[in-house]
């Protein structure tokens, strides 16, 4: 028996009668990522181009093209994939089962207290597999139903169109139990996680500090600096440096996406010391210059929309 699998292939008798709702669908596609994140519904995440460490309550996965990982509400996860690494990832956010109050959020991430009370029903993938290798006879028909998920999200609402969501949810969520019993993954306990964990958190909550060393960090945690770079190095490949860029990086797409603020502002506010620090380190990062990415982001930005309307 597999670590969080079933015996015998059993899968639990719960799922026979879940009744999803899909919250949201999307591609992400990214030039590298650092990121932790929080959920109060399921993610299910296919890796559709790329490679990236998953963490998983300090458990590590490492995924690859072909992969699903399927996370439960309230897992704390954190994803690095390194810069210059293509990661396209094809994500859903789902409840197994309707509810009418939980259907009122349609916002990712917590945002009220109250989405950290998770109905026990919405708990029945707890102890399954996190991490799953999907048979190569399988993705064709997980891209199939994901596109046509995706093209249903973003028609008008209807009683229909929830209807077809619902029953490819279905869908997918099936596949990911058919390649359980042949390719589950397990994790490995990411040594050290404590101290790991704590660094993450503190650079997530001061990456804004032009002035933000490994010194700083280790002296805001109670760890030395040494054992901390160690740690960091070896489970990640990198170092804390450079993990700093990636997040500074990461904010600073985020913040181009969302527009309003100025590339000068944007370089402030993730942690540069100039424009032009902020520029030739972001176009060492991405391949473009921020300018060019702002135009480019806008022009797909439009395109989607006109779409949409048409």
């Amino acid at each position: 028996m597999r670590a969080g699998g079933t015996e015998d292939g059993m899968q639990p008798p719960i799922l026979r009668d879940i009744s999803p709702f899909v919250r949201c669908v999307k591609i992400t596609r990214s030039e590298g990522l650092a990121g932790e994140w929080l959920d109060y519904d399921h993610v299910f995440t296919y890796i559709e181009q790329g490679k990236a460490d998953f963490i998983l309550n300090g458990v590590k996965y490492e995924a690859s093209e072909g992969d699903v990982i399927l996370m439960h509400p309230l897992l704390k996860h954190l994803i690095y994939a390194a810069p210059g690494t293509t990661l396209e990832q094809y994500i859903v956010h789902f409840d197994l089962y309707e509810d009418e109050e939980r259907e009122k959020w349609r916002t990712i991430g917590i945002t009220d207290k109250r989405q950290l009370d998770v109905p026990q029903r919405e708990r029945t993938l707890e102890r399954m597999p996190s991490l799953v290798r999907v048979r190569a006879a399988d993705r064709v028909e997980l891209r199939r139903q994901f596109h046509r998920l995706l093209e249903l999200y973003r028609e008008e609402d209807s009683p229909v169109r929830r209807l077809r969501m619902k029953a490819i949810a279905v869908e997918l969520i099936a596949l990911y139990l058919r390649s359980l019993d042949a390719a589950a993954t397990d994790g490995v306990e990411t040594k050290g996680w404590v101290p790991i964990e704590r660094c993450i958190a503190y650079i997530h909550g001061h990456y804004a500090d032009p002035d933000l060393t490994n010194a700083r960090i280790a002296a805001g945690i109670g760890f030395s600096p040494g054992y901390l770079s160690m740690l960091f190095k070896e489970q990640f490949g990198t170092t804390i440096h450079k993990y700093i860029t990636s997040v500074r990086i990461e904010q600073a797409k985020r913040l181009i996406l969302e527009g309003g603020a100025t590339l000068t502002e944007i370089a402030e506010r993730v942690g540069f010391a100039s424009i032009h620090h902020f520029s030739r380190i972001f176009r060492k990062e991405t391949g473009v210059p921020p300018s060019r990415y702002a135009a480019e982001s806008k022009r797909h930005h439009d395109h989607q929309k006109g779409e949409s309307e048409t």
